[in-house]
């Protein structure tokens, strides 16, 4: 949601703005296969009610449904979601970050396709023009999860500790899926300082 909010704030502005996604993983202990669903889990988490978790899922799915987004929490299957994190950044040394995010977020909150099974990042990889088979073979090794690991550090050290973040020009953070207004104002304050400077 908030990533399509910052989309839509940045093609209101008629400046050239570069997006970098980072690593972050909400539990990094779960693990890939989980029998528990959404509602199950959240329900476990915070000491709620079944019926209290549909109730916030729903509030998720309307804000999402007010950015063009089609959440189906119902059927979202919870993993581990390490191995995606690996595929962007492997993605990323292939100049196909951005395609890559945007399809397993889909995959996911859309699809309720499993993005921990390591078969359907593959699928994923080939539909954002990836080599399936050099996807598997990094999948089935242990490369990129150093680029993760320090993509999450990077992350902690400028304060990161949730999602979504963002950082504008390494000085200005917003937290949470804030409303495309917000966004547009931020950057383009921080587009007029920058102008400001280099005058």
């Amino acid at each position: 949601m908030g990533k399509r909010r910052l989309e839509d704030a940045i093609q209101k502005i008629d400046h050239p703005i570069e997006v970098t996604y980072r690593s972050f993983e909400l539990d990094p202990t779960i693990e890939r296969d989980i029998k528990e669903n959404m509602h199950e889990k959240l329900a476990k988490k915070y000491g709620m009610t079944i019926e209290q978790a549909k109730a916030n899922t729903e509030n998720m799915v309307q804000m999402a449904k007010e950015s063009g987004l089609d959440y189906k929490m119902d059927t979202l299957i919870l993993t581990n979601t390490f191995d995606a994190h690996r595929l962007t950044m492997f993605a990323k040394e292939h100049g196909l970050m951005a395609e890559m995010t945007e399809r397993i977020l889909h995959a996911y909150f859309t699809e309720s396709k499993h993005i921990g099974d390591h078969e359907t990042l593959a699928d994923l990889a080939a539909e954002v023009g990836l080599d399936r088979e050099a996807v598997k073979a990094m999948l089935a090794s242990g490369d990129m999860a150093d680029a993760v690991r320090a993509d999450e550090e990077e992350g902690r050290q400028i304060g990161v500790n949730g999602v979504p973040f963002y950082l504008i020009n390494k000085k200005y953070a917003l937290t949470g899926a804030q409303p495309t207004e917000l966004f547009v104002q931020a950057l383009q304050q921080v587009i007029a300082e920058d102008e400001a400077a280099d005058a």
